[in-house]
């Protein structure tokens, strides 16, 4: 009963990284159909992180209390609502507040799933129980995002949201019959969970992490224009290159974990970053070639994706017994990187008119992400700080 708890749980999160992701990968068809901008339409994904980034913690402390399955459904609904609004949008200002809606419930759903996962089992398998939660995250730009530019193309791009509407009900169903109750937390006072910011380390820890974030966000937000307009392939091929940087994402991510495994967090940061600030600023110069371009783009998204297991390890060693806290925190984090990172390529697509020189863009961001990371790990160093060398799940 608990395995199935847990499976329900993660392919609920392959759920929400699907519907986080796919707005990325079809931009081009939202502004087209709706007569707006690129930059207007990339305006979506900062509303999802935004409201993500910034609800998420409020709501998880002010339902600490509340039992756990209990929020999963009531964050579910929520998606659901937001997935049926986007459906039915006809309107930019609607669809921008059901992206906030959809942003909220997977938020929430996403944080009470890691934890509740690692509720439902014993202590010995909860490793297991966090990787499926991240591995269906992970899938869901492997397989949710080339589908949903398969089913934009070969229908609506509304139709993916009618279809993540009815994956969500289903799956609130499937949790409401099969998943074990759940206990909540006890409570954190909301603010009380600012004072680990008091640490210089972990401060500067969250500073990277989000410069880092910043960087990667610039590319991906407008990664289908780039690709498209920039490496100039036709929308029939868009889908199967999406394909290939997912798969470069997993395996990047796995690759961070074995370098994390081996030279501990520290060193697999300054690898993993100086990768993605090198691919990131000389990505442009690849731009004459096609080919040269999508390889060099491949490598930038492992370059991304072996700096996240490192980061969330570095994390876990600053803070071994708050650890859920500054997760949490990061995660928050995150996703105000992804939507300032957003808006950053959005005013650039304004007054540029091109997506060609993002990279440069995300390549200063990232070069702020090493140097803020040097300065959070040499003061971890001389205050005595622990760093694991295991790998984070996520």
């Amino acid at each position: 009963m608990k395995k199935i708890g847990v499976l329900l749980l993660a392919v609920g999160a392959f759920v929400m990284g699907s519907a986080e992701l796919i707005v990325g990968g079809i931009l081009n068809v939202i502004s087209d159909d709706l007569n707006i901008s690129v930059s207007l339409a990339g305006q979506l994904i900062t509303a999802f992180s935004l409201a993500f980034a910034i609800g998420t913690p409020i709501i998880v402390s002010l339902t600490s209390r509340v039992k756990r399955k209990s929020l999963v459904l009531y964050s579910l609904a929520v998606f659901l609502l937001g997935n049926l609004t986007t459906y039915l949008s006809t309107d930019f200002r609607l669809l921008l507040l059901s992206r906030v809606l959809v942003g909220l419930g997977a938020g929430v759903y996403t944080v009470v799933a890691f934890g509740s996962a690692a509720k439902l089992v014993s202590r010995d398998q909860v490793g297991r129980a966090i990787s499926a939660i991240v591995l269906a995250i992970s899938l869901s730009m492997v397989i949710g995002n080339p589908l949903g530019i398969a089913v934009a193309q070969l229908w609506d791009w509304r139709a993916i949201f009618a279809g993540l509407s009815g994956l969500a009900l289903i799956i609130l169903i499937l949790i409401m019959k099969k998943m074990p109750e759940v206990e909540g937390d006890s409570p954190v006072p909301f603010f009380r969970q600012f004072a680990v910011l008091k640490n210089l380390v972990i401060a500067l820890g969250f500073i990277f992490s989000f410069f880092f974030t910043t960087s990667a966000s610039i590319i991906n937000s407008y990664i289908a224009p780039y690709i498209q307009n920039t490496l100039r392939l036709d929308t029939a091929e868009l889908g199967c290159m999406m394909l290939a940087l997912g798969l470069f994402s997993v395996i990047g991510s796995r690759a961070g974990g074995a370098w994390t495994d081996r030279w501990g967090a520290p060193r697999s940061i300054y690898a993993g970053l100086s990768l993605f600030l090198a691919t990131s600023a000389l990505l442009p110069f690849m731009s004459g070639s096609t080919m040269a371009g999508l390889l060099f783009l491949l490598v930038w998204m492992f370059a991304m994706a072996t700096s996240i297991p490192a980061i969330q390890t570095y994390f876990i060693g600053l803070a071994p017994d708050n650890s859920n806290l500054v997760l949490g925190m990061n995660m928050s984090i995150l996703h105000l990187g992804v939507a300032i990172g957003a808006g950053i390529g959005g005013v650039a697509v304004d007054a540029l008119s091109t997506v060609e020189y993002h990279p440069w863009l995300s390549s200063v961001s990232a070069a702020i992400s090493l140097v803020v990371a040097a300065f959070s790990i040499r003061k971890s160093r001389e205050e005595g700080r622990q760093t694991p060398t295991s790998p984070a799940s996520l």
